[in-house]
C-alpha cells in the first residue's frame, strides 16, 4: 500500500488530501489498483479501480439464483454503468462515481441505500409504496428466495463479477 499526505486539495486547496493507492491480485481478472483519495478538511473523496492490464469495453451479466450468489466478488470502475433490469435502476457514471470491490451482496446493499433515502423522503404515498416494494423483492434475493439478474458495462474493461456464470460480451 502506497500513501501520500497532506497533498493539496483540488476543491478547497487546503493540503489535506491523502491519497492511497493498494494493489490486489485478483483471480479470473489478474492485478488492479484501487485508488483513492480523501480530504479530512472538506471532506472530498473519490476511488477508483484500474486493472493492470488494458481490457476491451464488456458488458458481464450475472443471475442471482441462491445466497451464495451474494459472495460473488464484484469489481466497479468509476466508468461502469450497473443495470438491475427487475427492478427497472441502474447506476450510471458521473463526476462523482467511483470505482469499489465489493461482493454482490455489498451491491445491493448499495441499491438499497437508495431506495430507503427514496422511500424516507418521498411526499407521494405511490412513490413510497413502490420504494417498500422493491426493499420486498431485494429482500427476497438476499434470502435466495427470489432470482435476480445484474449487469455491469463498462467501456474501460475494468469491471468484472467474478464467477464462472457470467455471461461476458464485448460492447462495440
Amino acid at each position: 500500500m502506497s500513501e501520500l499526505k497532506k497533498q493539496p486539495c483540488p476543491f478547497c486547496n487546503k493540503k489535506e488530501l491523502t491519497l492511497i493507492e493498494n494493489t490486489y491480485n485478483i483471480p479470473h481478472f489478474g492485478k488492479c489498483f484501487l485508488l483513492s483519495m480523501k480530504c479530512s478538511n472538506c471532506s472530498y473523496s473519490k476511488s477508483d479501480v484500474e486493472a493492470e492490464e488494458r481490457k476491451e469495453p464488456t458488458s458481464q451479466t450475472f443471475k442471482i439464483e441462491s445466497k451464495k450468489d451474494l459472495n460473488i466478488k464484484v469489481i466497479r470502475s468509476s466508468e461502469a454503468t450497473i443495470k438491475i433490469p427487475q427492478l427497472k435502476m441502474d447506476s450510471r457514471p458521473s463526476v462523482a462515481s467511483i470505482g469499489y470491490i465489493s461482493n454482490i451482496e455489498g451491491l445491493l446493499l448499495r441499491f438499497k441505500k437508495i431506495i430507503e433515502e427514496q422511500r424516507d423522503s418521498a411526499d407521494d404515498p405511490k412513490v413510497r409504496k413502490a420504494a417498500k416494494n422493491l426493499l420486498k423483492k431485494l429482500w427476497k434475493v438476499e434470502l435466495g428466495e427470489a432470482p435476480l439478474k445484474i449487469t455491469i458495462e463498462d467501456p474501460s474493461g475494468n469491471s468484472a463479477i467474478i464467477s464462472e456464470k457470467t455471461e461476458v460480451k464485448k460492447l462495440k
